[in-house]
């Protein structure tokens, strides 16, 4: 396909999600969205893929949906980025030339970041003895990477189980640890895209902010520099540790983290229950003025939702648009949307991340 074509088809993809999020976000009287568009090559910072046996070869294979038995053998991934390119066949090199490495690995998986950081996991159906460690730190080694190999109740780490991540915002560098087998946005140029928006939308401001699903951190760095101080939350304990070290490496003080669900603090803030891991922590001495969600694809439970409703402000990123405009409905009582945006995180696919501002009628 031509490039002329590339950008015809990717622009009426586009313009098919504007029109998809305009409509759901029609019966709120919402203003039409910003769109931040994305890159149609290279913008995807990890890939996993199988491996498949075929003449006593491997090949990196993805499958179609609903489809486990009839490969697609790949050699590169366009949509990928260029790092996880260039690694892909030297990868598959070094597994062609070493028994060692290349006995009874079935997945790999690469996870690279905007500042150039990288690491490779490599899953096996086998234990991982001496002799795979000797072979895969001289790899680590050539490729410039970190490594991970992991089978059934083992996790060798070759380097560090982390990559590093730099986003801008508003001309200050943010530095973020990414861990291996952890979440995070797949699409870093719209990821940063995205930062900037919500620093924009939620302005500056004297009082506090309160931030359910805070992942390890991404949101909340930016967004602390907003506010007097943040109270943040997080259920995943991987992400809470990445999201502690973050806070660390940046210097940042204001925030204070705690490992509950948005469930748990709801009935944390409504009195409902103590829960020890908010010992040490003064809910009375926050005047929250705003709140921050980044919710799964099921959206907010309409507890959690109902406890959003005490915020004057709302800022909300969502990746199910069906999910948020259900939120919505529940908070258009008292709330009206403000701002609106598309993010093409997920271009040549019908997902979209999207992102509202409410503020209170």
């Amino acid at each position: 396909m031509s490039q002329n074509r590339d950008q015809a088809a990717y622009a009426a993809q586009l313009h098919d999600k504007v029109t998809r999020l305009r409509e759901l976000l029609a019966p709120f009287a919402a203003p039409e969205p910003q769109v931040f568009t994305s890159p149609g090559e290279h913008y995807r910072l990890r890939a996993e893929f199988r491996l498949w046996r075929e003449q006593e070869e491997r090949h990196y294979a993805m499958f179609a949906a609903g489809d486990n038995r009839t490969p697609i053998l790949i050699d590169d991934f366009p949509i990928a980025s260029q790092r996880i390119n260039q690694l892909m066949p030297q990868l598959k090199s070094a597994w062609r030339s070493s028994s060692v490495l290349a006995f009874k690995l079935f997945q790999v998986e690469f996870l690279t970041t905007l500042a150039g950081d990288a690491l490779i996991t490599l899953c096996y159906h086998r234990p991982l003895d001496a002799a795979w460690q000797a072979e895969a730190e001289q790899l680590a080694t050539s490729l410039g990477v970190s490594l991970v190999g992991r089978s059934r109740g083992q996790r060798l780490v070759i380097g560090r189980d982390y990559v590093q991540e730099e986003m801008t915002v508003a001309g200050r560098t943010f530095r973020y640890r990414q861990p291996e087998g952890a979440f995070t946005q797949p699409n870093g140029l719209v990821c940063q895209q995205m930062l900037g928006w919500a620093f924009d939308a939620l302005g500056e401001r004297e009082d506090d902010l309160l931030e359910l699903y805070c992942g390890n951190g991404n949101f909340t760095l930016p967004l602390s520099t907003r506010v007097r101080k943040v109270l943040a939350t997080e259920i995943s304990k991987s992400s809470v540790n990445a999201a502690l070290a973050n806070l660390a490496d940046n210097g940042i003080d204001n925030i204070e983290l705690v490992r509950l669900s948005a469930e748990e603090l709801t009935q944390a803030l409504n009195e409902v229950r103590p829960f020890r891991r908010l010992a040490g922590i003064d809910l009375k001495s926050y005047d929250f003025g705003a709140v921050f969600v980044d919710p799964p694809r099921a959206g907010m439970d309409p507890d959690t939702c109902e406890l959003t409703r005490r915020f004057d402000t709302i800022l909300y990123i969502s990746c199910n648009p069906e999910t948020l405009a259900a939120n919505i409905a529940q908070l258009s009582d008292s709330h009206r949307i403000e701002r609106c945006a598309l993010f093409d995180q997920f271009p040549w696919t019908h997902h979209m991340e999207s992102g509202v501002l409410l503020v209170r009628r």
